[in-house]
């Protein structure tokens, strides 16, 4: 696999050799599954497998991927140079269909007829629907549901890019601890997180959760018109893309010196990230993470603050499969990239979230995100 950084820190960029790898994976995988096929809708998995990042629209774009079967992307013909121009091209075929013709009379002789097919999860409903029209015998799973391992283990390559993804978070955070906090509104902070994402590189920021004082009890709280206090925890989770792979972290920071319980609070989800990150390692299931942490939060009278996973899998994009929650028995692998963000979360007064990448190694884990997990002070 191709991809590692050049001389000036950019990444060498994937070759078709690269993505017919992984469509070649994928329709294997898809196979032992017990699927006739994948169809891959424009998103996250048409990106990952061949490089392409069109719209998704009213028109049919779709790879259909099957076991023996070359590779075939069928677009819009006034869509076709661009996808001739995509980085794994060389590695498919493509055929076009033109306005007024049936896109998916185009597509089926592609199909098993009799077929069960992986799908996209962001597949448009009329595309479905049309596919399943033009053959009523096949049936659809999700991609989620039927290959949830498909984008969940990175190579060398994907590491190399999440690691720096995460060191340009870690520099955002390192420089945003620097601004003034009390007496701005939380969306003039956030501002600023976009700003040094996008200085430290990130093409894309997905999200700047700034959640003070009590809005820090919301977990998605969207950073809003609340002008931050002196004496405020304030919650802080950003993210986005560079080159193509995700960032997400978290740090809670307090204006002026805390109080007790909120040190105390702080303390209780630190060492509860810190217990998420221990319980990596190859073998273990996904719930034994999200256990671990929870177990510590439990155990010190918050259990029922505690309102969301512990982690989510990170990629191309900041959220996708595996995550760490209870009922979830898929095994960890080394190569998997998730996040370990344990919270407690007390309405009407304060919140706590703290938050790193991490990735399963041949003997444990690996942290992408490296900024000090100690109760910060800023102004």
């Amino acid at each position: 696999m191709t991809g590692t950084t050049g001389t000036t820190g950019t990444p060498v960029p994937f070759t078709a050799d690269d993505y017919k790898a992984r469509m070649d994976r994928a329709a294997a995988t898809a196979a032992d599954a017990g699927l006739a096929g994948l169809l891959v809708a424009p998103g996250p998995d048409l990106i990952w497998l061949t490089g392409y990042q069109p719209v998704a629209t009213e028109r049919l774009t779709v790879l259909v991927l099957a076991a023996g079967q070359e590779p075939v992307l069928v677009v819009p013909t006034l869509e076709a140079p661009d996808a001739e121009r995509a980085a794994g091209a060389s590695a498919l075929t493509l055929r076009d269909w033109t306005d007024g013709k049936d896109p998916y009379a185009a597509t089926a002789p592609l199909l098993d007829v009799d077929g069960r097919f992986g799908i996209s999860d962001n597949s448009w409903a009329m595309h479905l629907i049309g596919f399943q029209n033009e053959l009523p015998n096949t049936s659809y799973v999700s991609l989620t549901e039927a290959l949830p391992m498909l984008r969940a283990v990175k190579d060398a390559a994907e590491l190399e890019r999440l690691a720096a993804a995460g060191a340009a978070a870690d520099a955002t955070y390192e420089e945003i601890k620097k601004v003034p906090f009390a007496g701005r509104k939380e969306t003039e902070v956030a501002a600023d997180l976009d700003a040094l994402l996008r200085q430290f590189g990130h093409s894309q920021v997905d999200f700047t959760i700034v959640g003070s004082g009590p809005n820090g009890a919301n977990p998605h709280h969207e950073a809003g018109e609340r002008v931050i206090e002196d004496g405020d925890m304030v919650v802080l989770d950003f993210g986005g893309l560079l080159h193509g792979y995700g960032s997400d972290t978290s740090r809670t920071v307090h204006v002026g010196e805390p109080g007790a319980e909120e040190q105390r609070v702080h303390d209780i989800v630190r060492e509860a990230q810190e217990a998420g990150c221990r319980a990596v390692r190859p073998g273990a299931a996904c719930q034994d993470v999200d256990r671990a942490a929870r177990a510590v939060i439990a155990d010190a009278g918050y259990g029922e603050h505690f309102i969301h996973r512990t982690g989510h899998g990170i990629g191309v994009t900041t959220h996708e499969p595996p995550y760490m929650i209870e009922g979830e028995e898929l095994p960890l692998v080394p190569g998997m990239c998730f996040s370990v963000e344990p919270g407690i979360y007390l309405p009407g007064r304060f919140g706590v979230r703290i938050e790193d990448i991490v990735t399963v190694t041949d003997d444990g884990v690996r942290r992408l995100n490296s900024t000090p997990r100690e109760l910060a002070i800023v102004n």
